[in-house]
């Protein structure tokens, strides 16, 4: 057994080498304070990862950077050195045949959904709106959220069987939380002023127009914050954590294992970006049988991406294409070379599928063939390509991709983050880690949050996971 405690009385060591795992990382090591880092995958970045197939690049689905924080933005900006591209966001949603502008644009709608429905829908949107200002309706799942903000029409229409395709889940079984938290700020009032005056709803994320990107992927971001660990630290890939050992609400050492080896990890300080559910089962000892139990209760919505590389120079001029409809399995697409130019080999293209699944579903369980055809088929349909445009194909499965936020989890969430903040030296991090539906923007500053509180351990008290935060300290 190998042991990794080149200093270990300050040694921090991180499980996940995503955007949170890696930044905790970065400014760790920026700072002085030994760090080593275990990523499961072979290549860093988690979700916000770019892979590489011959001359083709593509994203685990399109990751656009974007925020409201200064100090966010001009880290990434900082560590991609200037080398970003500002994208033009272009999305839309095709549905009934017909391609809907996303955000909502009220003259589209009205052409699309024709006079009648959009009627319908204004009314409906009216009634909630005085129904709200007369008593705030009890808001639990996203159904009564949606409803209550847009009407029960625009709901049916709009939402309904995007988010039951992405979640797995009923609408009225979907916790309020998640919707809330991602169109906070949106209404059908703030969509149509943005849809006239641009500015207008410049502050509400959901409407925002562009976004920064790196020229050569969203994985540049992940690649260079691991050079900056890498020059006096260790960022070891295809290593995954197997158990982690404590006493006394304090971990003391993990053991990390891959192909040839396995280590004995000791350190001071453990940050996990890891699925909160995993990191449970490898506490040894392990936790008592009320938490496990909890923990059973957290679930996590998987993801298939099929993507085709084809002879041709383009197909849209889209960010994104959300597909809502039940009988066609896709749930978005986008093309790269619409993100970044250097993306495909000249004159060539890809498109990237996105099916959002568990494990046990049939999409999950498919052959790489089975699901390259059914890809070529669905894109065939939509009139985007043809069969004989396609010229090789990649596909990934992706576990554990978006904590799945059921009405009624957050009983077991708290349960659960309330015995692991027992843990003096065990610091929850990104979106896995905390379960939670963080942008990436977000999990960058988690990660961030986590190094700050390990440099200031003796004046800093633990962060209420179960509290967002309204404002962000980061290390100069």
């Amino acid at each position: 057994m190998n042991t990794i405690a080149e200093d270990s009385q300050h040694q921090t060591v991180i499980f996940g080498g995503g955007l949170a795992g890696l930044s905790a990382g970065f400014s760790l090591a920026r700072a002085g304070r030994p760090v080593a880092v275990f990523e499961g995958d072979s290549e860093v970045g988690g979700l916000s990862r770019t892979i590489r197939r011959g001359d083709f690049r593509f994203d685990l689905g399109g990751h656009r950077f974007l925020t409201s924080n200064e100090q966010t933005e001009q880290f990434v900006k900082d560590l991609l050195k200037g080398e970003f591209l500002t994208v033009p966001r272009k999305s839309k949603i095709y549905m009934n045949r017909k391609f809907f502008d996303y955000p909502l644009k009220p003259a589209n709608a009205l052409l699309g959904l024709g006079i009648p429905t959009t009627m319908r829908a204004m009314f409906d949107y009216g009634k909630e709106k005085i129904r709200r200002s007369v008593k705030k309706p009890a808001c639990i799942s996203l159904e009564d959220w949606v409803v209550a903000h847009f009407g029960r029409t625009l709901f049916n229409i709009y939402f309904k069987d995007y988010s039951e395709k992405v979640w797995g889940l009923q609408c009225g079984r979907i916790s309020e939380e998640w919707v809330s938290k991602r169109i906070e700020g949106l209404s059908l009032g703030v969509a149509m002023k943005n849809a006239f005056f641009k500015f207008s709803g410049q502050s509400v994320q959901t409407l925002i127009d562009k976004f920064i990107y790196p020229p050569l992927g969203i994985g540049q971001i992940s690649d260079r914050l691991k050079e900056g660990i890498e020059k006096d630290n260790k960022v070891l890939t295809d290593t995954r954590i197997a158990r982690i050992h404590h006493k006394d609400f304090i971990v003391n050492n993990v053991i990390a294992r891959n192909c040839e080896s396995v280590y004995d990890v000791h350190g001071s300080e453990f940050v996990s970006s890891i699925p909160v559910t995993a990191l449970l089962k490898m506490l040894t000892p392990h936790p008592p049988d009320d938490i496990t139990e909890a923990a059973s209760k957290l679930k996590y919505r998987d993801l298939v991406i099929v993507t085709l590389m084809l002879d041709k120079e383009r197909v849209t001029d889209l960010t994104w294409l959300y597909l809502p409809e039940k009988d066609m399995p896709l749930g978005r697409i986008h093309e790269p070379n619409n993100w970044s130019p250097h993306m495909s080999p000249q004159g060539k293209t890809s498109i990237v599928a996105e099916y959002f699944c568990f494990k046990e579903d049939g999409i999950w369980k498919a052959t790489d063939e089975e699901l390259a055809s059914i890809t070529v088929k669905q894109l065939e349909k939509l009139g985007l390509i043809n069969m004989n445009d396609v010229i090789d194909n990649c596909i990934l499965r992706v576990p554990n991709a978006y904590p799945v936020f059921e009405v009624g989890y957050n009983e077991y969430y708290s349960k659960v983050v309330d015995y692991l903040q027992r843990f003096k030296n065990l610091h929850l991090i990104g979106r896995s880690g905390m379960f939670r539906y963080y942008n990436m923007d977000r999990a960058i500053e988690t990660g961030l949050e986590a190094a700050e509180r390990i440099l200031r351990k003796n004046k800093a008290e633990p962060a209420d996971l179960r509290r967002p935060a309204e404002s962000y300290k980061f290390l100069q």
